[in-house]
């Protein structure tokens, strides 16, 4: 029998609201009467900060400890150190740049993840903030609600997505499905840079060319979306020397990984004018503190603001769909097969099974 821990962020009366909001601390992505059943201990929390949270009290003896992107535990080399019976760090969702993998691969700790289950949301958010940013709709729509009409004031910053330059850092998963999606707006070109190619037939199918600098892509680009992974090549990769690269008046979309984008000199360049808007869920920490920089930043014009918290992987299909797949995960884990879906491998038997992460990774 194994003691299974799960960090989940608190949903109070809207996890009565809707039932399946399983990533949720109150509806536990569905595992208790499962794991119970069987004879397992599970223990939910969302007490993640300080020496003397329930994380840290109760990761000492377990054996499986699960995660998510959205309300992350940080499991940092000190907390798997005093780990002794920790064998399966679980990720409910997709991105597992919270673990210290390292220390993960040092222990032989397998780490999964549920690839796939929330790629759709994340690519919908997207097309979603680049719409909203590009169309200025929040200044727009904050008059409304405020009682105000004033259309020039709205419109002065207000542009369509036909004709523009649209690119992607990363052409991963959910780098391709933006792509796909944002065909049907006829932009002028859609660009990825990545540091493998597309196919060629996968390229004629998203009409998308890639560029091979970075700074040249982001140089020639109106809209600039973040799509990659966050690890050591790509930690801090927007900072203040690559978004003097950027076209003036370019719009930046982040749903990847806050730290990606070094949150002053964004918060700078936006202020300046120099990106006309950014926009995106992911913060580093998260939840976010309140004097972070991106939660009132605005361009000269009182808007260039399309920040929401992190919920583009956690719309509810997306939660139905991790929480199976959590379950999956453990359930082959509880068999002692280790025939998991080879997709949802980050770690195991001491090695990276994706290229995704690793410290040999680079973005140039």
């Amino acid at each position: 029998m194994v003691k299974v821990l799960a960090v989940l962020y608190k949903g109070g009366q809207h996890a009565k609201d809707e039932p399946r909001m399983y990533g949720c601390l109150e509806n536990e992505l569905g595992l208790r009467e499962w794991l119970e059943s069987h004879g397992h201990t599970y223990v939910t929390t969302d007490s993640k900060e300080g020496a003397d949270s329930v994380l840290d009290r109760e990761i000492v003896d377990a054996e499986i400890v699960i995660t998510t992107p959205f309300h992350p535990g940080y499991i940092t080399r000190e907390r798997i150190e005093k780990a002794k019976n920790l064998k399966l760090l679980v990720t409910a969702g997709v991105g597992s740049d919270h673990i210290d993998l390292s220390a993960a691969n040092e222990r032989k700790i397998t780490v999964a993840e549920v690839t796939g289950s929330n790629v759709t949301s994340v690519a919908e958010h997207v097309v979603m903030t680049i719409l909203a940013l590009v169309r200025n709709f929040v200044p727009a729509h904050e008059q409304i609600i405020s009682n105000q009409w004033d259309v020039a004031a709205a419109a002065k910053n207000s542009f369509d997505l036909e004709g523009k330059v649209v690119a992607t850092i990363g052409s991963g998963r959910i780098g391709q499905r933006v792509l796909k999606r944002l065909v049907a707006f006829d932009p002028k070109e859609l660009l990825y840079f990545d540091y493998q190619p597309l196919s060629p037939e996968v390229e004629k199918e998203l009409h998308a060319r890639r560029v091979e600098s970075l700074e040249e892509l982001v140089s020639q680009a109106d809209v600039v979306t973040v799509n990659c992974p966050l690890h050591e090549s790509t930690y801090g990769l927007v900072n203040k020397d690559l978004l003097a690269k950027f076209k003036k008046g370019a719009w930046l979309v982040n749903t990847a990984r806050g730290a990606i984008c070094v949150k002053e000199d964004v918060a700078a360049a936006l202020q300046s004018g120099h990106l006309r808007g950014y926009g995106g869920d992911v913060w580093f920490p998260q939840p976010a503190p309140a004097n972070h920089p991106w939660r009132d930043m605005r361009n000269p014009y009182g808007g260039g603001n399309a920040m929401t918290p992190h919920i583009s992987g956690t719309s509810i299909d997306a939660q139905v769909r991790y929480a199976q797949g959590t379950k999956n995960i453990i359930e082959t884990y509880l068999k002692g097969t280790k025939d998991y879906r080879p997709q949802d491998l980050i770690v195991i038997d001491g090695r990276y099974a994706t290229r995704a992460y690793g410290a040999d990774k680079t973005t140039k």
